[in-house]
């Protein structure tokens, strides 16, 4: 008996999926706006009750995904925010209440 030799596996095409890119959603831009005025209170020295709170939020948020605490710093945060620029306060710019108030009305809708 003669040993029949074997044959090499036929190729199948595959078809590659592409990965899906990181959405942007509404959590991280809540993330992102209270990490950004975190960093303003801190350069401006004020409200250290409210950072701690948020600094707290973010924590807590990194660990279960749920943006409810943040959105509540962010709506103390921009109540803070835009009493100090209503004194003209050095650093505090329209961009980053316009952002605040964006990011509190996704929440919203």
């Amino acid at each position: 008996m003669a040993k029949e030799t074997a044959k090499p596996a036929k190729k199948t095409a595959t078809k590659r999926v592409a990965a899906p890119k990181a959405s942007t959603g509404a959590s991280d831009r809540i993330e992102k706006v209270c990490v950004e005025s975190l960093k303003k209170l801190q350069e401006l020295g004020i409200e250290q009750q409210l950072q701690s709170d948020i600094e707290w939020c973010l924590g807590s948020y990194r660990n279960d995904k749920n943006p409810s605490g943040l959105y509540e710093m962010a709506a103390r945060t921009l109540t803070v925010l835009q009493a100090e620029k209503s004194k003209k306060t050095k650093g505090v710019t329209a961009k980053m209440i316009t952002d605040l108030e964006s990011a509190l009305k996704v929440a919203s809708v």
